[in-house]
């Protein structure tokens, strides 16, 4: 990126205040596949002149795995170390490009003093959009094929389902619906800490279960809007040999219809 990214003490030192603080979560900041949404959200948000910071090495840990696998002392740690250093700053405005990032700083971190406005990055591009601040030029994808899967905490979770597919709809392709989606949609499998677990015996993996349905609509393109998501769609892609079809984050879809 021909750009630099700040951080919120850099910010400070100045006295100023960005427009938003991007919480870039764990999978953004450590996992490769996921480095490339965060620097694909970095590089809209810096071309349609977002003023936005990153936490850098102050970031901890949301806290949600540990919550979820059962260990609500991890979670509180962490969480009241982030909410400490955010509220030190005076944030109040947060993007965040994780759907669980999203959910527990939203929904759980008020009740231990931590209160943001918080946006999915997929609520925030649309908000930009609407504003006239984005414009997006779908014309590379004319002809294309997309198919969204909607991730656990960003639909059923918190009732957003329209943001992601109003942005898709701008890229000129045609948007396919999978049998099971929105309030009806499926989990791809990596939620609930399950992530970092190996599954249980069964039949069939939920994720392996989820890309067959994604499949089934022969899609160019399966869009996501979570690292997680993203990791076990495309794990299920290579499962059936169908590297054909890519995995991508909206936020890399319209990086690349920008051509940026």
């Amino acid at each position: 990126m021909d750009f630099t990214i700040k951080t919120m003490a850099e910010y400070a030192a100045e006295g100023k205040m960005p427009e938003v603080l991007f919480f870039v979560g764990c999978a953004g900041s450590f996992d490769d596949r996921a480095k490339k949404i965060t620097k694909a959200l970095c590089k809209i948000l810096h071309k349609v002149g977002v003023e936005f910071a990153v936490l850098g090495q102050e970031e901890s840990c949301n806290g949600d795995p540990a919550k979820r696998a059962g260990n609500e002392f991890v979670f509180q740690m962490m969480a009241h170390t982030n909410i400490e250093i955010m509220n030190g700053y005076g944030v109040k405005k947060i993007v965040t490009a994780c759907p669980h990032c999203f959910n527990i700083i939203k929904n759980e971190y008020p009740g231990l003093g931590g209160n943001y406005e918080v946006l999915h990055h997929t609520q925030f591009l649309r908000k930009l959009m609407e504003e006239g601040r984005l414009k997006i030029e779908g014309g590379s994808f004319k002809g294309k094929k997309i198919t969204f899967h909607d991730p656990c905490y960003l639909g059923r979770g918190n009732g957003e389902y329209e943001a992601p597919r109003q942005l898709l709809q701008k890229l000129d392709a045609e948007l396919v619906e999978m049998k099971r989606c929105k309030s009806n949609g499926l989990c791809c499998g990596a939620g609930g800490a399950q992530m970092f677990k190996e599954p249980e015996p069964g039949n069939k993996d939920i994720n392996i279960e989820r890309t067959e349905e994604a499949l089934s609509e022969s899609p160019n393109i399966i869009a996501t809007g979570c690292p997680f998501c993203n990791t076990m769609m495309t794990d299920g892609v290579k499962h059936f040999n169908k590297e054909e079809v890519s995995v991508k984050d909206i936020a890399e879809l319209l990086a690349e219809a920008d051509d940026l």
